[in-house]
């Protein structure tokens, strides 16, 4: 299991990991991604590679 996390201060509510997400871990709020379906999360970390300002973490749990 994973957890996801993003820095709120460092996303610029871009989008690309919700477009990018095999699993359907982010969804938009108040302009912001917010990561709530961690439990979802397989590791495949193609959010890691699209978000421009590195601010998702993925640790294991």
């Amino acid at each position: 299991m994973y957890m996801v996390t993003v820095d709120a201060v460092k996303c610029e509510g871009c989008e690309e990991c919700v477009n990018i997400c095999p699993q359907g871990v982010f969804r938009m709020v108040d302009g912001k991604s917010d990561p709530y379906q961690t439990s979802e999360c397989v590791f495949c970390e193609s959010c890691l590679g699209v978000c421009p300002t590195s601010a998702i973490t993925i640790n294991e749990m």
